[in-house]
């Protein structure tokens, strides 16, 4: 039997609960219930969600003697008590993983355990946890992330491919795949934050930046280069290069490949053209440079993904 705390805070989202359907269908896929799951709280009693007058009813955090202990995320406030911090500590010493789904991220590096590991969190806070805990490395762009015994994942919703990867980790890829079908969810979610965030969502702080995107946006089919953006804002090219990382947090190199693969993406998704064409249209030049760029961004192949789109 698997013992799974679910740890939740005042303003927790709601939609970070699915997580726990993937153990419950897991226990009904087997002939007796292979996890059991405790949703605690600081105090214990009801918790109330970020949405006005759902609560929960939780159990104080006690003992920290559980196999997997799940830290869900809020909308707010990151920080954690003094109490939970301590409840962390005393997990890692028992638990056989520690878990956050969301921003609750922040709660295990506030308690210290991701120092040195490359974790994950909703795009949206992801600045927000480096610059706060400098030691971590955090990559934006991933539905979750395991790190030796702890895992993280991305938004709320990510909880769920999260909880899959334990189901998967702990009763094989079999009976992850049963639960994924039973909650008709892909088994392994292509792609990672990036269709959510930084390639629809980075817009600059100026003008001259934001002109400079722009002109990319608009001229992806061109083999555009540091000169080329650089003349489109105005500015000389090593002058461009340290604002636009400033105020995008990439490098110019980086956000051209993230636009290509966000537009060829698209296409993939809205068109019948065959590979070649869209690479050649995104400016990939080749299918070779876009299938290195996809697995870059997206940990997966363009026809995979493909195949995923034909299928849905």
């Amino acid at each position: 039997m698997h013992r799974i705390a679910f740890v939740i805070s005042q303003g927790f989202q709601v939609i970070s609960l699915a997580a726990l359907s993937a153990f419950e269908m897991a226990n009904a896929t087997w002939e007796k219930p292979v996890y059991a799951v405790r949703v605690l709280s600081e105090h214990g009693g009801p918790v109330s969600a970020s949405i006005p007058g759902v609560t929960l009813q939780t159990e104080p955090l006690g003992d920290a003697g559980y196999d997997t202990v799940v830290f869900a995320g809020g909308l707010e406030d990151y920080d954690a008590s003094p109490a939970v911090v301590a409840f962390v500590h005393a997990a890692e010493g028992k638990a056989r993983r520690l878990a956050a789904i969301c921003t609750g991220a922040f709660v295990l590096a506030q308690a210290g355990v991701l120092d040195g590991r490359l974790v994950t969190t909703h795009w949206g806070a992801a600045r927000e946890l480096q610059a706060r805990y400098p030691k971590l490395n955090v990559d934006s762009d991933r539905i979750f992330i395991v790190d030796g015994t702890v895992w993280t994942s991305a938004g709320a919703s990510a909880g769920v491919d999260l909880a899959l990867g334990m189901v998967e980790n702990d009763l094989g890829a079999e009976t992850a795949l049963l639960v994924a079908k039973k909650l008709v969810l892909y088994h392994r979610r292509a792609g990672g934050q990036s269709q959510h965030s930084a390639l629809l969502e980075m817009n600059a702080k100026s003008d001259r930046i934001q002109m400079a995107l722009d002109f990319a946006k608009k001229n992806l089919h061109s083999p555009l280069n540091v000169e080329d953006l650089a003349d489109a804002a105005r500015l000389s090219p090593r002058q461009f290069s340290r604002a636009f990382l400033a105020e995008t947090g990439q490098t110019p190199a980086k956000a051209i490949e993230n636009l290509r693969v966000e537009a060829a993406r698209n296409l993939m998704e809205q068109t019948s053209h065959p590979i070649d064409v869209i690479a050649e249209q995104t400016g990939f030049a080749d299918r070779e440079r876009m299938r290195r760029a996809f697995l870059r961004a997206f940990g997966q192949p363009p026809q995979a993904m493909r195949r995923l789109v034909a299928a849905a």
